[in-house]
């Protein structure tokens, strides 16, 4: 692994106690210019792990608490009349940051959810008639309860389909829980993080990423894998074009993590659940339990014959 990037997982290591394959997968998504949804129950350290990824590094950082009173413009910004130039004065929102953290992002209607969805696909905003860019890197961290409980809303599929991956934390260890109580990360361990990647050794970083090797064998490993998805009689809907390019761009983001400048079969297939599981739709038939969608991609992708 790069050493910068090793210094950023070891930073963020202070204060997030969870497995380590989960905070691959966040450097991953990093890596990739992808945003990240973490999923989970409350308390796992979903909003921990963000904020530590965040505070390390050196970008600017915004944190909106989603709440069902929530606007639009409280994301965007409006604008405001200046009465010493007699003119509208357009204040920016918190979408205006390089890491925006959306904390609990289902609990806010889907009318102020899709006010992130042109900032997460195209870099811009449009306001009163204006489209203005935002500034790189960025990347939305968005954590979410599951739906069952109370006061969440179902994110939209297109919405969904804007963040590179989705990922589960699941409960700790008990061996880190107990570091957990030791440390109490959310307390001043948490404050104290200091940057240790710089904005633009980031975006050098990125740019390597394009430049990893994705041969055609894995290129059409990827699309039978995505054909097959669609033409499973278990799912409703398939993996899109969009999620094809998805987990090419992660499997490269992959190979960078373990110093390569080539992808190989374990880079796409590690990547297939976090990439693709919150873009399939599960078909549900009447008296029979659904097979949980992180199973059922396993069981297509076995079904696909890999490159050698």
């Amino acid at each position: 692994m790069n050493q910068d990037l090793r210094n950023l997982r070891d930073n963020v290591s202070k204060v997030f106690f969870g497995a380590p394959e989960v905070l691959e997968r966040v450097v991953c998504c990093l890596l990739a210019r992808g945003h990240l949804l973490l999923e989970d129950v409350p308390g796992v350290g979903k909003t921990v792990l963000a904020t530590a990824l965040a505070r390390s590094l050196d970008c600017t950082f915004s944190r909106l608490q989603l709440t069902p009173d929530l606007l639009p413009s409280d994301i965007l910004g409006v604008e405001i009349f200046n009465r010493t130039t007699n003119e509208f004065v357009f204040k920016r929102g918190p979408i205006f940051a390089n890491v925006v953290l959306a904390d609990e992002i289902n609990r806010t209607p889907p009318r102020t959810q899709s006010a992130l969805l042109e900032a997460m696909n195209e870099a811009t905003v449009s306001v009163e008639g204006r489209v203005l860019t935002l500034d790189q890197p960025f990347m939305v961290v968005a954590t979410q309860n599951p739906y069952d409980f109370e006061g969440t809303y179902f994110l939209p599929e297109n919405q969904l389909d804007r963040f590179l991956m989705r990922i589960s934390l699941g409960y700790p260890s008990p061996e880190a829980e107990a570091r957990v109580l030791e440390v109490r990360p959310a307390n001043s361990p948490l404050h104290d993080l200091k940057p240790v990647l710089s904005r633009a050794t980031l975006l050098a970083l990125q740019a390597q990423v394009d430049k990893v090797t994705l041969s055609e064998p894995l290129r059409q490993y990827i699309v039978r894998f995505a054909t097959a998805t669609r033409a499973s009689e278990a799912l409703l809907h398939g993996l899109s074009p969009r999620g094809s390019l998805a987990l090419a761009q992660a499997a490269r983001a992959t190979a960078l993590l373990a110093d390569r400048d080539y992808c190989t079969p374990d880079d796409v297939v590690r990547n297939v659940v976090p990439v693709c599981a919150h873009r399939v739709i599960p078909r549900t038939a009447p008296g029979q339990t659904p097979m949980r969608t992180e199973a059922l991609l396993e069981t297509i992708l076995h079904s696909v014959p890999s490159p050698t």
